[in-house]
């Protein structure tokens, strides 16, 4: 599978070479990282979580090395959707010293199949793929190899042209971050580029990205692997799948929030948190859900979503990201007067009315790569600098 140029070194992937995952599954072929760790994927056999979970997004390999040539040779599962142009392969980021040096694909891999009109999905078993980087610069560098974002993939061998170690510990404050399918990353360009990696690069922190798209329920499996996981700083990102999803009213909403921050404080009781309530999305600021895609626009190719609730149902505590809001703020101030690093951000003063107009959420649920891009340095700004709530605690 690899080329013969180099006398290449096979280092094992292990967990000390791997950033950003919780778990690391042994498989047939490799190895598989996880955001979510065993005992938390056993409790819930969603398979929307299953598949948010398994793909890296903040996950990179991470080490020390004078190789100039890398090659990683991995199984990824790429997704297509029926009736909607294909979906591009997975990018892998590789960066030297912090900065981007290379970016790759990887060929081959499973596919799965999805009918949105159905609901159904079919998985299909395909070749591994290798993705090569050569070229590098001589000496003594870190280089991290941040793994595609929204592609679930499993790592079978890791070759280099020099021996590898773990990459030292630079000293960095550990920022994790929990929320919806904008957190994973949802249409990025990359998975260095995503919002959260952008700000962690601003903000001279290291992320654990446990944004898991469709899946920022609420979970109290969530909760506990936030509880269970070291940190300096905290984010919890909510809202708009509890809309999307359609999962809960607000009698539920509310205990829920104070469920999951009580458990995530068991933890972390005096961590900076910061919760962070949703951007601004049209479709659903007053209406609530469940989203669906729109089958006239899939019938022509085009994947856009639409709000399918009823507004008169507000009244009987159907969520909407205005109701949501106003509560998140409202349960904020509450804990807060007990809880002085507990904070509150208004999604809004990532992405408003204003970037909406200029900026439309290309599918009206999901920012594209410049969006991304503008959340990412927002955050830095109002959440590292000083005055934010992470200012006196980021590296």
């Amino acid at each position: 599978m690899h080329t013969t140029e180099h006398d290449w070194i096979t280092t094992p992937i292990t967990a000390d070479i791997l950033r950003g995952a919780l778990d690391l599954e042994r498989t047939a072929h490799g190895v598989l990282p996880h955001r979510l760790p065993a005992r938390a994927r056993a409790q819930c056999a969603d398979g929307q979580l299953a598949m948010a979970e398994s793909q890296p997004s903040g996950v990179r390999l991470a080490f020390r090395t004078r190789a100039t040539a890398v090659e990683l040779d991995t199984l990824p599962t790429k997704r297509v959707y029926v009736g909607v142009p294909p979906r591009p392969d997975g990018v892998y980021d590789l960066l030297v010293d912090g900065r981007l040096a290379g970016r790759a694909h990887a060929a081959g891999g499973n596919t799965l199949t999805i009918d949105m009109a159905t609901g159904t999905a079919e998985h299909r078993p395909g070749p591994a793929g290798t993705v090569r980087f050569t070229g590098l610069p001589d000496g003594v560098k870190d280089i991290e190899i941040w793994l595609p974002h929204n592609e679930t993939t499993e790592l079978l061998a890791l070759r280099t042209d020099a021996p590898v170690e773990p990459a030292p510990d630079r000293g960095r404050k550990v920022w994790l971050h929990h929320g919806s399918s904008i957190s994973h990353g949802s249409d990025a360009a990359s998975p260095s580029t995503t919002w959260p990696a952008l700000a962690a690069s601003l903000g001279g922190v290291e992320l654990i990205n446990l944004g898991l798209g469709g899946s920022a329920l609420l979970d109290p499996f969530t909760a506990r692997a936030l509880r269970d996981t070291p940190a300096d700083l905290i984010s919890l990102k909510l809202g708009i799948n509890l809309v999307n999803a359609d999962v809960m009213r607000l009698r539920a909403f509310t205990p829920a929030v104070h469920g999951f921050l009580d458990t995530v404080r068991e933890g972390h009781p005096t961590t900076p948190l910061l919760v962070v309530s949703p951007i601004l999305c049209p479709i659903h600021e007053d209406t609530p859900g469940p989203s669906a895609p729109d089958l006239a626009a899939l019938s022509g190719g085009r994947l856009l979503f639409r709000a399918t609730g009823d507004p008169a149902e507000r009244a009987s505590g159907k969520l909407t990201l205005t109701a949501i809001r106003d509560e998140l703020a409202r349960v904020v101030r509450q804990r807060a007067a007990e809880d002085p690093n507990l904070h509150y951000l208004d999604g809004r003063d990532l992405y408003g009315r204003a970037d909406s107009a200029e900026s439309p959420l290309p599918d009206r649920l999901h920012p594209d790569a410049a969006t991304h891009r503008l959340i990412g340095e927002r955050f830095a700004g109002l959440a590292f600098t000083t005055g934010g709530p992470f200012a006196d605690h980021a590296a």
